[in-house]
């Protein structure tokens, strides 16, 4: 099995049940931008970092110039109310070993900080941008489910949303295993590999402020949602769909990741 190994990262917390959000790279990257801009917002410390032979075989290259070592990394805030851990990186595994050993290590890390429950966030894709980013809710416990379903999350999924790849859908498995309730917000964006699902991460945002009472400040995010788009239209190698090109949210999914 493939192995990944904990590096502890400055003084470790005393955590009370907290609730652990995944948001690692994938569809859209609609997961890893809700859940950096959480690590951000809440100012959340780095505490452990996940390390393996199984990473790719490759680095970053920065606006310096300068590389950067794929990462992988837990990061914890206290509140008032309740204690979270943010499961976030540049990458995630590549194939099916490594997949099920990462999540096996991370049930280890969540049980040992005696965590209360999972939320993981991923991208759903679609053939051309949406008119609407639609967010879809699965659980591994019908319980945990009906808390998650707010007004805005979209009620069928069953027949509409099809297999969950990588972590994202994994984590529920593993979490299953070990009696752990978990669930997963799945947000639609279009699958075109130059897409940033901001829009996407946004409405996943709503709904965890919804749900868990975190309070963050979302105007930030739709600066950046203006930008982007600003940016990707400017673009030669990147061009939005025309109107006409804008797919109905209502239709059937067929890829998920």
């Amino acid at each position: 099995m493939a192995d990944w190994n904990i590096v502890e990262v400055g003084k470790q917390p005393t955590l009370k049940e907290p609730i652990l959000i995944e948001g690692l790279p994938g569809m859209g990257n609609v997961g890893k931008i809700a859940v950096d801009f959480l690590i951000e917002s809440l100012n959340a410390k780095k505490f452990l970092e996940l390390d393996s032979y199984n990473l790719p075989n490759s680095v970053f290259i920065d606006e310096d110039g300068l590389i950067e070592v794929p990462a992988i990394s837990f990061y914890y805030k206290k509140t008032k109310e309740q204690d979270f851990i943010f499961l976030a990186g540049d990458i995630q595994p590549l194939d099916e070993v490594s997949s099920h050993a990462f999540c096996s290590k991370v049930m280890d890390v969540f049980e040992s900080c005696k965590g209360k429950e999972i939320v993981t966030l991923g991208g759903i894709g679609l053939p051309n941008v949406p008119k609407k980013s639609n967010v879809y809710v699965t659980a591994n416990d019908k319980g945990i489910r009906k808390r998650y379903m707010t007004k805005i999350v979209k009620k069928d999924i069953y027949g509409v949303v099809g297999p969950i790849i990588g972590v994202s859908g994994l984590l529920l498995g593993a979490a299953k295993k070990r009696d752990v309730k978990a669930v997963s917000l799945l947000a639609q964006t279009f699958s075109h590999p130059n897409y940033l699902g901001v829009r996407g991460a946004r409405e996943i945002l709503k709904i965890l402020t919804s749900v868990l009472g975190i309070e963050i400040d979302l105007k930030e995010l739709d600066e950046e949602i203006k930008e982007m788009e600003s940016s990707l239209k400017k673009m030669p190698a990147f061009n939005l769909p025309k109107k006409d090109m804008i797919v109905d949210a209502t239709q059937k999914i067929s890829y998920i990741g």
